[in-house]
């Protein structure tokens, strides 16, 4: 019997929460009406337990990591303000 590997679930939790933090970002991209609820919302806080009330499971480290990695900021732009964070 294998015995429990906890560095293996915390990286498999770390997958998931990146899939999740890039599945919200894609479904903004291709969603008008959930991009311009995320882009509403003021606070990196608001946007992400919008994101866990929408069923999207991640921490703003894992979200930073995800913005981090891909090059995108989370700051609004324009007027309206809208965030350049959405993949398509």
């Amino acid at each position: 019997m294998k015995g429990y590997n906890f560095r293996e679930h915390q990286d498999r939790g770390k997958r998931m929460a990146k899939k999740n933090v890039e599945e919200l970002l894609i479904a903004g991209g291709e969603n008008q009406e959930l991009r311009a609820k995320y882009d509403s919302l003021k606070t990196k806080e608001d946007f992400l337990t919008m994101a866990a009330v929408d069923g999207y499971d991640f921490t703003m480290e894992e979200f930073d990591a995800v913005l981090n990695e891909s090059g995108d900021s989370f700051d609004l732009i324009g007027n309206p303000a809208k965030r350049q964070i959405w993949w398509k």
